[in-house]
């Protein structure tokens, strides 16, 4: 029992003596430098994903599907082939015009050479009516045989340019019989099978162009006065992924039960992730960009009446009451207690006291100085809880 006492008292004493041996260590902590920053007043508004082109490929000829080269999710570039009708009547219709064609061209050399050889019996007749050596019967004959002529020659000529009408309208049905991509996209719906018949105008599959799709905010109409064309505006899924959005256009139209207006917005950083519907929060700018003094929210220590922080004074951690103002992008715009350049504890001040000597590490700008930055108040900008 003596052996274990004493084990027991050896252990405790160290114990203690590594206690106040860390007590008498400065305090580890991480800093940051309080800066001035160009920061926007910002409102919080919901959006949605949408789709700014998507096409229900329809085919433009009937036909069956002879192959339907695609499936639901493929990823297809403009004039790939989204499905081949069967081309053997198609082809046999383009032969068969091109040789009514020829046919029709046979017909007018004949009616050609009928009008030039009627042509010259009339010149001649009028040459021997004025010369009154032609009776008019036969002056009146030549005149009818030239009209009948150049009514065949004219009537041949007609049926040329239907047989090449014709040839044209072959050729297009036999060209559209291969249903094409009209632009880069994802195949979202497959709605014909091989074998199937397709009436002209029948739906064949639907695509999504991915690199159009937009976001739709409904903004608060007494805001819409700050927005600007092309104004930047900073937006997050609800996955947490970043969006980077571009004004495009203000709808003019206002929805009376909410006071709202819709307005769309171009996608200029896209996330890979984004779906159509998805639910995106955007901070909406509604000021110019003013240059403010900003603490971080994680130096913020609540105290008696208020809050506070950690100001490292030459190794020492000096309490200061500061009052803080609008709630801003990682922190809060400081109205009064702190200057620019200022040391602020961001890290392990919840167990500091007073005057305690301090090690800093991490002493860092909060953010990059000099750019105009989106803010906002959210739902966790809300400062650390520590001792009064």
């Amino acid at each position: 029992m003596r052996g274990i006492s004493f084990i027991t008292a050896t252990f405790v004493f160290a114990f203690c003596a590594q206690i106040l041996a860390a007590q008498g260590r400065p305090a580890g902590v991480v800093t940051e430098i309080v800066e001035t920053k160009f920061m926007a007043e910002t409102v919080t508004v919901f959006g949605e994903i949408v789709t700014g082109r998507e096409s229900a490929v329809a085919a433009r000829v009937a036909g069956v599907a002879e192959s339907v080269p695609l499936r639901v999710g493929d990823l297809v570039s403009a004039g790939d082939v989204l499905a081949q009708l069967d081309t053997e009547l198609l082809t046999i219709e383009v032969d068969q015009s091109r040789a009514e064609i020829d046919i029709a061209k046979a017909g007018l050399t004949v009616a050609d050479a009928q009008l030039e050889r009627t042509d010259k019996a009339l010149r001649r007749a009028e040459t021997l009516k004025a010369n009154s050596t032609i009776p008019q019967a036969q002056f009146d004959e030549r005149t009818s045989d030239y009209a009948v002529a150049l009514g065949n020659q004219q009537q041949a000529s007609a049926r040329v340019r239907a047989a090449e009408n014709a040839l044209k309208q072959a050729e297009y049905r036999l060209n559209n019989a291969t249903v094409r991509a009209p632009f880069d996209a994802i195949v979202l719906q497959v709605t014909t099978e091989k074998g199937q018949f397709i009436a002209a105008g029948s739906q064949v599959a639907t695509l999504l162009d991915q690199s159009a799709m937009e976001v739709e905010a409904n903004v608060p109409a007494r805001f819409i006065s700050a927005l600007r064309p092309a104004q930047s505006v900073e937006a997050r899924t609800d996955t947490g992924g970043a969006l980077g959005l571009e004004l495009r256009a203000i709808l003019p139209t206002e929805f009376s039960a909410t006071r709202t207006r819709p307005v769309r917005f171009t996608i200029t950083s896209p996330d890979a992730s984004v779906a159509v519907g998805q639910t995106v929060t955007l901070e909406i700018p509604v000021s110019a960009p003013n240059e403010v003094l900003v603490v971080p929210k994680d130096a913020l220590v609540q105290a008696q009446g208020g809050w506070s922080v950690f100001v490292n004074a030459e190794g020492k951690a000096q309490p200061r009451t500061v009052e803080i103002g609008a709630a801003l992008e990682g922190g809060f715009a400081v109205l009064s207690g702190l200057s620019a350049g200022d040391e602020v504890v961001v890290r392990g001040n919840e167990r500091l006291r007073p005057g305690q000597d301090i090690a800093p590490s991490g002493a860092r700008p909060a953010a990059a100085n000099g750019t105009p930055a989106a803010t906002g108040a959210a739902a966790d900008d809300t400062p650390s809880q520590g001792q009064d």
